[in-house]
């Protein structure tokens, strides 16, 4: 069959026509049309910037600079015209052009720090459109104090998070009427380092992000619900990326010191300055270290110690070529009260702060390496590559039921995951192309995960183990590719769809014992795939107004224990399907509202119990809730914020009254003021309030709700800064992690189904002090 035969078939339909005259209007427009290209970089260290909006003044479309930094504008009309560049945190930059038919321009444009104006924010996302609320984190990260890694994720809107065992056990996670654990359904990453760990000794995801040091993260990401094909498992509830700084600005030192013997100490030193190690071009390299101690307000003292360090290198080793090496070492060990029941604390066997087992606690250490190649390639297309490793050991006492179990020796137990090699590779090709006159962006991603490491359960008694309850090695590894395909159906109307596809190889070889305590093996090997498709659109009603609607397909996976025990297969990854409307707007020029009103139903909720080394399913859960969040300029120094987050959690298969998912938040807030003054002085004071949820699937024991009060003052000088921050400044007793927990206190007839908890800090005054040079 010819092609003309083809092209005579096409013009005899309706559409035939239309067709014709929109490509004939493209190539006319082509021909004689000009172009701007070009590169953006900082203007303190010369580095090139990505993710930069750049467009005319006039015109409501436009594009981002890519991974290198670089930009193109195609099909311009020649004449004069106005380049608009702008960057969160940044100053916008303006510039009037005059383009001749035919031309290319090239342009090196430098954009220099500014300070926070409410007014220049832009609701608009031109690169990276399935981002949620990214001029509200940018204001966040601008406003809001932080001191430590829980702050960092607290940045996350409408994000909680709880400390139970110690501060050196991974948070609890909260997030669109989720009790994530400790990262089920969050999926959270660090320049593209996986963070959570899959089948992990203690929980399925898990999550502890004490190895980042939060001086050094330049930018959070937020993606909520599972509509972005770059991330697969556990991001079903949404995904965090947390992007470290390429390079100082300053070096710095930094001591802290507050109530109950707290201290922390940070360096963060610039090893180049204008030195060069591959190249002439700009290079950058940096290492920080971080020690921290407390001993808590517990009776139990906790004697917390954390140890980080990290180093970066960010290069430019070509004009279409970028090198970025990162290595970090993190360890830590505490003691931990644990959760009380309340009867005990009621009958004034311990105070809010003692503890009924004060052998629990443990430690852990990680080690990341990372490599990023980024290659600008033909057909204005760039190639980023990333290679990973990360070995990490976990060791973990912890008791819940105390003598439930064991009467005479009670019931701590000991998880551990030893020996953990995690290895990975990313890669993504992304190139900007054109379908007609309209702008299409393609990125394809390849990637693949192994986790290989050594699990055991066991029961202990003061830290000795007495017996063991499974015991094996796992071998899991993860296979993924994705196409993500973003096209400008008209100049306000824009598509995202994607579809990713993900294959999962379930390994463990073990041991396990049955209800007798007697041995049996546990092995097997088992594959599943997932295929997850996705669908966005987004509006852009005015240069003020984004409308959003978006869809799409997830899952997180199950442990790879009870895949291997016998799991359906389509339970070791249930799917989840969620769906989204709303706006970014502001509708005056100091005010940025998010709005969003979403859905998310999941097939199988299936939590892995790592106290009992089993899986429990739940059957098929459906959640709907309402976003908002609100960033208001008052005046040149005074900010307010406010986030307010409902959902609404069922389990499906359960009868009424019997339906509630436990722990899953209901109605959240944070909100807070802030003052910054240019001659250095900033103040802030904020809340956090966490309402009352059901703790059990027929709402006969309650998580109690509390409201925090928090406050910071500093003063900052170019050589320095001092300043002091207040946590929990009313004194109210509020319990931090809660549950419904079926325990026996020694001595005591039969065991009780009550809420245990832990508190939450009391008052508690840390100052801090730093140089810069």
């Amino acid at each position: 069959m010819s092609i003309n035969y083809l092209w005579v078939k096409v013009m005899r339909q309706p559409w035939g026509l239309l067709l014709m005259l929109l490509l004939a209007a493209g190539g006319a427009r082509a021909q004689g049309a000009a172009a701007l290209r070009g590169t953006v970089v900082d203007s303190l260290s010369g580095q090139p910037l990505p993710g930069v909006s750049m467009g005319l003044v006039g015109l409501p479309t436009g594009t981002a600079t890519d991974a290198l930094g670089q930009f193109q504008l195609k099909n311009l009309r020649p004449g004069p015209v106005v380049l608009r560049v702008a960057a969160l945190g940044y100053r916008p930059v303006n510039q009037p052009l005059t383009l001749l038919a035919g031309e290319t321009r090239g342009r090196t444009i430098v954009l220099a720090p500014s300070n926070l104006s409410l007014a220049e924010v832009t609701v608009s996302q031109p690169r990276d459109l399935n981002q949620n609320l990214a001029a509200i984190t940018h204001i966040d990260q601008t406003l809001r104090p932080i001191n430590s890694a829980q702050d960092l994720l607290r940045l996350v809107p409408g994000l909680f998070i709880a400390q139970h065992a110690g501060g050196g056990k991974a948070e609890q996670i909260f997030l669109r009427g989720f009790d994530a654990d400790h990262g089920t359904d969050f999926a959270v990453s660090v320049d593209g380092l996986p963070v959570n760990m899959v089948s992990q000794a203690h929980g399925q995801g898990y999550a502890d992000f004490h190895f980042v040091i939060p001086e050094t993260v330049e930018q959070l990401k937020v993606y909520k619900g599972p509509y972005t094909a770059r991330f697969g498992d556990l991001a079903t509830a949404g995904a965090g990326e947390f992007l470290t700084k390429t390079s100082l600005d300053h070096n710095q030192v930094k001591v802290e010191a507050g109530q109950y013997n707290t201290y922390r100490a940070l360096v963060m030193l610039d090893l180049l300055g204008t030195h060069h190690l591959f190249s002439k071009k700009p290079e950058s390299a940096y290492v920080a270290s971080e020690y921290y101690y407390s001993a808590s307000p517990f009776v139990n003292n906790q004697r917390f110690k954390r140890f980080n360090g990290m180093g970066k290198y960010t290069g430019q080793l070509t004009d279409k070529t970028s090198l970025t090496l990162f290595g970090s070492y993190f360890t830590s060990n505490w003691n931990a009260s644990g959760e009380i029941p309340s009867r005990a604390v009621a009958e004034g066997l311990i105070t809010r702060f003692g503890s009924i087992d004060p052998s629990e606690g443990g430690q852990t250490n990680r080690a990341n390496a990372y490599a990023i190649l980024t290659t600008a390639l033909p057909h204005d297309a760039v190639l980023r590559q990333q290679v990973y490793y990360t070995r990490y050991n976990f060791n973990l006492f912890s008791d819940f039921t105390f003598f439930k179990v064991n009467p005479v020796n009670g019931d701590e137990i000991n998880q551990t995951d030893k020996g953990r090699n995690l290895y990975g590779y990313t890669g993504t090709y992304e190139r900007d192309n054109r379908l007609g006159v309209r702008n299409l962006h393609t990125t394809f991603g390849l990637g693949t995960r192994l986790d290989d490491s050594n699990l055991e359960l066991r029961h202990a008694t003061k830290r000795v183990i007495t017996d063991t309850i499974d015991i094996g090695r796992l071998h899991e590894q993860n296979l993924n590719a994705y196409l993500d395909e973003t096209l400008e159906l008209t100049d306000r109307l824009t598509v995202n769809a994607a579809v990713r596809t993900d294959l999962f190889v379930f390994d463990f070889r073990g041991q396990i014992a049955d209800s007798t305590g007697a041995f049996g093996p546990l092995r097997g090997r088992v594959t599943a795939a997932r295929v997850s498709p996705k669908l966005n659109f987004y509006y852009q009603a005015s240069p003020n107004v984004q409308l959003f609607l978006r869809s799409g397909m997830g899952f997180h996976s199950n442990d790879a224990r009870a895949v291997v025990r016998g799991t359906n297969p389509v339970q070791a990854l249930p799917r989840a399907t969620g769906a989204e409307v709303g706006s970014t707007f502001k509708p005056v020029p100091d005010l940025v509202v998010n709005a969003a009103f979403w859905y998310l139903r999941l097939q199988d909720e299936l939590v892995y119990n790592g106290d009992e080394g089993t899986t429990s399913s739940v059957g098929p859960t459906q959640r709907f809730g309402f976003d908002l969040s609100a960033r208001y300029q008052l005046t040149s120094r005074l900010f307010l914020d406010f986030d307010g987050n409902y959902s609404h959690a069922r389990l499906l298969d359960a009868p009424e009254g019997e339906n509630f998912v436990p722990l899953g938040p209901i109605f959240t807030s944070i909100a807070g003021i802030t003052y910054k003054q240019p001659s250095g002085l900033s103040a802030s004071l904020r809340y956090r309030y966490l309402g009352g949820r059901p703790a059990n699937e027929d709402n006969s024991v309650r998580a109690l709700p509390y409201f925090v009060v928090d406050a910071v003052l500093a003063y900052t000088r170019p050589r320095y800064q001092f300043g002091f921050t207040v946590q929990n400044l009313l004194n109210v007793d509020w319990n931090e992690a809660q549950y419904a927990t079926e325990t026996q206190l020694r001595g005591e007839p039969a065991p009780i189904t009550e809420r245990t908890f832990t508190p939450g800090t009391p008052f508690n005054i840390r100052a801090n002090a730093s140089i810069f040079f």
